[in-house]
């Protein structure tokens, strides 16, 4: 079983850049964590406030691990005055 997270962020008007450095500063440490996948963060072309991060994690031990990481303490404690908005959908591969 994997689980597949797909977390989607507007930014606040001016907060792009921001908003940017702060989510792909999540990248190469999340790909360097015991069970990752993937990891990858789009921004649109069409929508430059809009963001998206796609993960995949083995299991929910290694996405707990990522939860639990330095690098995601230091991102949960500063998006939120960047963000406009932040919607996830996980989805969760049998098999």
């Amino acid at each position: 079983m994997s689980i597949i997270k797909r977390v989607t962020f507007i930014a606040k008007e001016g907060c792009e850049a921001k908003m940017k450095g702060l989510l792909s500063a999540m990248v190469v440490p999340s790909k360097a964590e015991k069970g990752c996948v993937f990891y990858e963060i789009f921004q649109y072309e069409n929508n430059p406030r809009k963001f998206m991060a796609v993960e995949e994690w083995e299991d929910e031990a290694a996405l707990d691990g990522h939860k639990a990481s330095a690098h995601y303490a230091v991102y949960k404690s500063s998006y939120e005055p960047y963000c406009e908005k932040k919607y996830t959908d996980e989805l969760i591969v049998l098999g």
